[in-house]
């Protein structure tokens, strides 16, 4: 048995979610996929994964298998990077998430730049306004919008995106133009539903703190275009990065309101495990990140600022 290739196949098929798709995946036949994972159980003497007809997933003891053995791969795999006489261009495949909206608009246009610097670098780009568990779906490293909580991860702040509170001209012209907080009762709003089911609440800058306010309203959404969409068809406020809206607000499909009442900028870093920290793939993806954001703060200050 080949320890190595089968730790690599071990580790797809719990990513991906089944020994097709893992095969699939890494060019091997299916049967030798079986056959390594039957050898590699043996060898270690404990079930490493459950198989139903619908999907696969790991033992407790393969899920503890699969940090390990995670993490001993992709050391290995920067340690042979650091060394090769290519250190100066990495290679290989970066996984990373971002979410949809803030993808599309400022790293998906500019990634030919990224490819002109790094040829020999491929990217498997995930987009996902929830937060995906990088570890346990073998990411590299993510974009993410917002305070970053989780203590397992090492964050690089990079930007912070300026908001606005908008409605569609039709919805004001129903229920009123709010121009004090005071002024919101009565009103409604499109809640925004993270991946962990939390609704993002309104927030306002008042006397130098923030201030919370839950708005009742009947749309709950988990995508940044259906939000902006469903505020255009006028369900209600919204709470949006200006970038998102500058076009809408340009062409009077939407309008700001409470200018006087400043929203948070909402925070955007770049996230990665510990174990990653050293990888040369990660660490100039990290680099070209922040080079671009950092770019596009100085042309555009009225949509975001660098950190």
């Amino acid at each position: 048995m080949d320890r190595l290739q089968a730790m690599q196949v071990f580790r797809r098929i719990v990513e991906l979610g089944g020994f097709g798709k893992a095969a699939d995946d890494l060019g091997l036949p299916r049967a030798t996929v079986s056959l390594l994972i039957q050898q590699l159980e043996s060898h270690l003497g404990v079930q490493l994964l459950q198989r139903t007809t619908r999907q696969v997933r790991a033992t407790l003891d393969g899920e503890a298998y699969y940090q390990r053995c995670g993490q001993l791969l992709d050391e290995l795999d920067d340690l042979e990077t650091s060394l090769s006489a290519q250190r100066s261009q990495p290679r290989g495949t970066l996984r990373v998430d971002m979410p949809i909206a803030f993808g599309c608009t400022w790293i998906v246009p500019n990634l030919p730049d990224f490819y002109r610097r790094y040829p020999q670098l491929q990217l498997d780009v995930g987009f996902h306004d929830r937060q995906v568990h990088l570890q346990r779906e073998g990411v590299d490293c993510a974009i993410r919008a917002g305070n970053i909580t989780d203590q397992a991860l090492v964050a690089r702040p990079v930007v912070r995106l300026h908001q606005v509170t908008c409605a569609s001209p039709d919805y004001l012209a129903r229920s009123g133009t709010p121009r004090r907080l005071e002024e919101l009762s009565g009103h409604c709003a499109i809640a925004f539903a993270s991946g962990n089911g939390r609704f993002f609440p309104f927030e306002f800058e008042v006397a130098g703190r923030v201030r919370e306010l839950q708005l009742p309203g009947d749309l709950i959404l988990n995508n940044a275009d259906a939000y902006v969409a469903a505020c255009e068809a006028g369900f209600g406020l919204i709470q949006a990065p200006r970038y998102h809206v500058q076009r809408q607000l340009a062409e009077g499909r939407l309008v700001q309101v409470l200018s006087d009442h400043p929203v948070p900028s909402w925070p955007i870093s770049v996230v990665y495990p510990p174990h990653r920290q050293l990888s040369p793939r990660v660490r100039v993806f990290i680099d070209w990140v922040i080079e671009l954001l950092h770019g596009a703060a100085d042309l555009q200050g009225e949509l975001m600022e660098k950190v």
